[in-house]
């Protein structure tokens, strides 16, 4: 097992002098800081795809090496590990220092178009840690690999997952806060991305007053991930927002697109390169609701919830705006970069919108068409996937309420909304024929916009449950299913199957917490 390493993160900004776990407040970008490790670590699961962009094969996966190393229990040459600082907003109040209190990065492997930092997480106590254990349990260990690896394959920027290794340790964990704390399996997660640097990377220097250090991270993050900006003085400084602004405008278009739920996107966890990051209480639209959040520690106020996501990514993008000001002269330009988040995620929704109804381009007339349906598919209690997949296999001018009424969750609701649905039908019959896109082409487009297969929350439980009681073998299988998200897989219908009346409110399923 060789990987190259070359650790620019810490050659190029400043790191703590102190190196170990102890708690401590620190003035720097990182500290170093080993993994601890696992007693009787066991290979659980590993991603050939993402295996291969840093020059691993299944015979890599078959050294015993391979789970050392990414149980923490052995460091390959090159390999420097380190816990990165950083503090955020949570949930709307500044949180101070954070940083990585159960991920600890290993290095920065050379691979396949770049660099990919690779970060075990779950791998023991850091600086950041605060009172935690530095562990993660095997439940939510399995729901960030399979759905960072399912996001990719459904097209949505990402941080990836190599792999999955089981501590043989048990995990104290309270999982909804309510002084009933019980032991867990506990795990490791491999997750990989070219920079784990995410806003409140730079939100907390800001609030230090330390702007050396928010030159040094911006001069870093442009040099090696915005390399044409690099060097450009203001004029580069200002484009590289803007680009992040976009970039996380398409972001969360792709997560509107299929249906995900976040659940937890406080600035600490909002990626500067605009990947999907830190898997946590997140969740799948099933039945449509813009309100419906999984986390239950926001259950009350709501602030994550489906609908709101483009919305608290425009405050996100305010807030790394305000720990930039001190970078720029003049607002002017920062302002101008949170427009171009207005201006991109205008075109993002229209063209989240066009592809999902299957039309070349998406008129001003057609965003009041597909908002219409998505109140229909509130009212009607219907399933966001399963619909959407009837939607591109039907023909609108045949077509009526009941071709979809295996998509709803509740007949009445149904039935209350039949005629509504089959007068939409008929105006989308009509703009069809006023499109140039031809019967196989629109199918296409929609097959490739609206997955056959998301991980559903129940579907992830299921392979949890097996997990728990000693059968993994699940965990691969819904990995190989998300490899095709968008093909149809005979035999695999149980996977593109609505929610089953068990998950309704099973914890896990409906509700989930931010205990890992």
């Amino acid at each position: 097992m060789h990987i190259e390493f070359d650790n620019t993160v810490l050659r190029e900004l400043p790191g703590d002098p102190e190196a170990g776990p102890r708690v401590r407040e620190v003035d720097a970008a990182w500290s170093r800081v080993d993994p601890e490790p696992a007693p009787a670590p066991r290979l659980l699961a590993w991603s050939p795809e993402a295996a291969a962009l840093v020059g691993l094969d299944a015979s890599d996966a078959a050294d015993p090496l391979f789970t050392r190393v990414l149980a923490g229990n052995a460091v390959l040459p090159g390999m420097q590990p380190w816990a990165a600082n950083y503090g955020g907003h949570q949930f709307g109040h500044w949180a101070g220092q954070l940083g990585d209190g159960r991920a600890i990065s290993l290095g920065e492997a050379i691979g396949s178009g770049g660099r990919w930092e690779l970060q075990l997480k779950g791998a023991g106590r850091t600086p950041y840690s605060r009172f935690a254990d530095g562990r993660a349990v095997l439940r939510s260990s399995i729901r960030e690999f399979l759905c960072s690896e399912a996001m990719h394959h459904l097209g949505i920027p990402t941080t990836r997952a190599l792999s999955l290794v089981a501590t043989g340790e048990p995990v104290l964990r309270d999982m909804f806060y309510d002084g009933r704390p019980g032991e867990e399996p506990g795990a490791v997660v491999c997750r990989m991305a070219p920079s784990f640097l995410r806003f409140g990377s730079w939100q907390l220097p800001a609030m230090r007053g330390d702007i050396a250090l928010l030159r040094a991270l911006t001069d870093h993050v442009q040099r090696h991930h915005f390399p044409d900006l690099a060097g450009h003085g203001a004029a580069g400084d200002a484009e590289w927002f803007a680009r992040v602004c976009e970039r996380t405008a398409w972001m969360v278009a792709g997560w509107m697109r299929v249906g995900f739920v976040h659940g937890v996107m406080n600035t600490d966890n909002m990626s500067i390169l605009g990947l999907t990051l830190d898997y946590g209480p997140y969740g799948w639209i099933e039945d449509y609701d813009p309100d419906w959040t999984p986390n239950t520690t926001d259950a009350h106020g709501r602030r994550y919830r489906y609908g709101t996501q483009p919305q608290v990514a425009f405050w996100n993008l305010s807030r790394l705006a305000q720990a930039l000001a001190p970078l720029f002269s003049d607002p002017a330009p920062l302002e101008a970069g949170l427009q171009r988040f207005a201006s991109a995620w205008n075109e993002a929704e229209r063209d989240l919108a066009a592809r999902k109804l299957g039309l070349a381009h998406c008129r001003d007339a057609d965003m009041a068409l597909f908002t219409d349906l998505l109140g229909l598919l509130r009212d009607g209690q219907f399933d966001f996937t399963l619909f959407f997949r009837t939607l591109g296999r039907i023909d609108p001018q045949a077509a009526d309420a009941d071709t979809f009424a295996a998509a709803s969750y509740d007949a009445p609701a149904h039935r209350r909304v039949a005629d509504a649905l089959g007068q939409w039908l008929q105006r989308y019959a009509a703009r069809l024929a006023d499109d140039p896109l031809a019967l196989p082409q629109r199918r296409t487009r929609m097959e490739l916009a609206n997955p056959c297969y998301v991980p559903r929350n129940w579907l992830v439980q299921e392979v949890i449950d097996r997990a728990e009681a000693g059968d993994a073998s699940g965990i691969g299988e819904l990995l190989e299913v998300m490899r095709r998200p968008c093909e149809e897989q005979p035999g695999r219908e149980h996977f593109a199957s609505r929610r089953p009346e068990w998950a309704r409110d099973r914890a896990g399923c409906s509700m989930l917490s931010c205990s890992s």
